[in-house]
């Protein structure tokens, strides 16, 4: 079973709906009980970075999260899902993410028009395993205000006025900052090759993350 993690926000019933189209069982969770029966975890993020971390707080689902991706578990977070493995955000000076990325989460500055709402291009920047069959320069659709910077974790970046991660690879660790569910294609065979991943990690989970 996929878990898609509800912390009371979040763009959860259409990866859900995507990924039953892909064939995959899959539940929308709000506490930690779910967790143990996962084969994978995927983040749908969107809203405030602070109501979002506040919304995992009151659900007590941080440490349960983190236990989850240091215990070598598949994850994939998307959109604000992604800026929550850095460590903070100047969205909400203050408060903390997961601490699972270094760097600090960034606002658009200076560029024509923010949030960044449409379609962009991947850079491919090196290859990952959530990218396979995902050609360079794919377009993919994007909603957002704040990035991830760019680190060698990243495996893929978009430019928007300033560069940015746009996928995040890791040992168990995925990340998008764009919506797969609603970029066509190409979002579908990065949802699928996640999906993929995590049935034979699940079974024999060897990468843990650091």
């Amino acid at each position: 079973m996929i878990a898609l993690l509800d912390y009371g926000a979040g763009n959860v019933g259409s990866v859900l709906k995507a990924v039953r189209y892909l064939g995959y069982d899959a539940e929308i969770v709000d506490s930690r009980e779910p967790l143990a029966h996962a084969t994978g975890l995927i983040f749908p993020g969107q809203g405030h970075f602070a109501a979002m971390m506040q919304g995992l707080s009151d659900r007590r689902l941080l440490d349960p999260v983190r236990d989850f991706i240091k215990a070598g578990r598949p994850f994939l977070g998307i959109c604000l899902g992604l800026q929550a493995l850095y460590e903070s955000s100047e969205e909400a000076p203050g408060v903390s993410g997961l601490g699972l990325l270094q760097g600090r989460v960034a606002r658009f500055q200076g560029v024509f028009k923010v949030p960044h709402v449409g379609w962009s291009q991947l850079e491919i920047s090196r290859a990952g395993r959530v990218l396979e069959k995902v050609k360079d320069k794919r377009f993919v659709y994007f909603c957002h205000s704040y990035y991830g910077p760019v680190t060698p974790e990243s495996a893929a970046v978009t430019d928007y006025g300033q560069q940015f991660a746009s996928v995040v690879e890791t040992n168990n660790v995925w990340a998008v900052q764009f919506h797969p569910e609603k970029s066509g294609q190409a979002g579908l065979t990065v949802l699928r090759n996640f999906l993929a991943l995590s049935t034979v990690l699940a079974s024999s989970p060897s990468s843990v993350m650091a």
